[in-house]
C-alpha cells in the first residue's frame, strides 16, 4: 500500500514536470502526450488506492449475491417467456402418427447425418425445413426413389428402399417441419 502511494507521488511530480516543459513548446495534434499519458497512470493507481480502501469483503459479497439473484430472475423470466410463446410456434396441433413414423423414419435412416432440419444437423446435403414448400409432395417422393441419380461430380443420396406408406410419413413429417414458425428460418428459401 505505501509502495503504491509513493508510486503515485513520484508519478505525479513526473507528470506535473513535464507538463510544464510542454506548456512552453508546441506540441502537435496527434502525438503522444507523456504528460498526459503518466498524470493518466497517475490517477488510476490513485483510483486503485481509493478503491482498495472502500471495496472492502462485505461490498464484494453483495455484488456477488446481488448479481446471482439478478441473474437467477433474469432466467427465470427467459424461461417464462419460452415457455408460454413455444406452444403457438411449434405446430403440435398437427402432431399425427404418420408424422411421428416419418420422424422414425428420419431417424433410423440418419438423415441429419447429411441434412439441416431447422438449422440442425450436417451440411452436406441441403436444409430440409422448407422442402415440402419448396418442392411439394410428389417431388420429394419422386426424388428419393430416384436415388442414387449417378450424376457426375454430384453427391449422392443412398437408395433406401422405403415403400409407399414409409414415403408418404417421411413427407408427412417433412410437411409438419415445414408448418413449424421459425421465424423465417432459413432465410434462403433453397435452404
Amino acid at each position: 500500500m505505501a509502495l503504491m502511494k509513493l508510486m503515485y507521488q513520484d508519478l505525479r511530480k513526473i507528470a506535473l514536470a513535464r507538463r510544464e516543459a510542454e506548456d512552453s513548446t508546441f506540441v502537435r495534434q496527434g502525438e503522444l502526450n507523456n504528460a498526459s499519458v503518466c498524470f493518466a497512470q497517475a490517477l488510476f493507481i490513485r483510483g486503485l488506492l481509493d478503491m482498495s480502501s472502500s471495496f472492502t469483503k462485505s461490498t464484494a459479497r453483495n455484488i456477488f449475491y446481488g448479481g446471482s439473484v439478478f441473474f437467477f430472475l433474469f432466467f427465470i423470466g427467459l424461461t417464462f417467456d419460452t415457455m408460454t410463446a413455444l406452444p403457438k410456434r411449434d405446430n403440435r396441433a398437427n402432431l399425427s402418427d404418420a408424422v411421428k413414423h416419418g420422424k422414425k423414419i428420419w431417424e433410423t435412416r440418419n438423415c441429419i447425418g447429411c441434412h439441416t432440419l431447422l438449422g440442425e444437423g450436417a451440411y452436406f446435403a441441403p436444409e430440409l425445413g422448407n422442402v415440402y414448400k419448396r418442392r411439394g409432395p410428389e417431388f420429394i417422393k419422386a426424388w428419393i426413389q430416384a436415388q442414387p441419380t449417378g450424376a457426375p461430380g454430384r453427391r449422392q443420396m443412398p437408395q433406401f428402399h422405403l415403400n409407399d406408406q414409409e414415403l408418404n410419413d417421411l413427407v408427412e413429417f417433412l410437411k409438419y417441419s415445414s408448418e413449424i414458425n421459425t421465424n423465417s428460418w432459413p432465410p434462403n428459401i433453397e435452404g
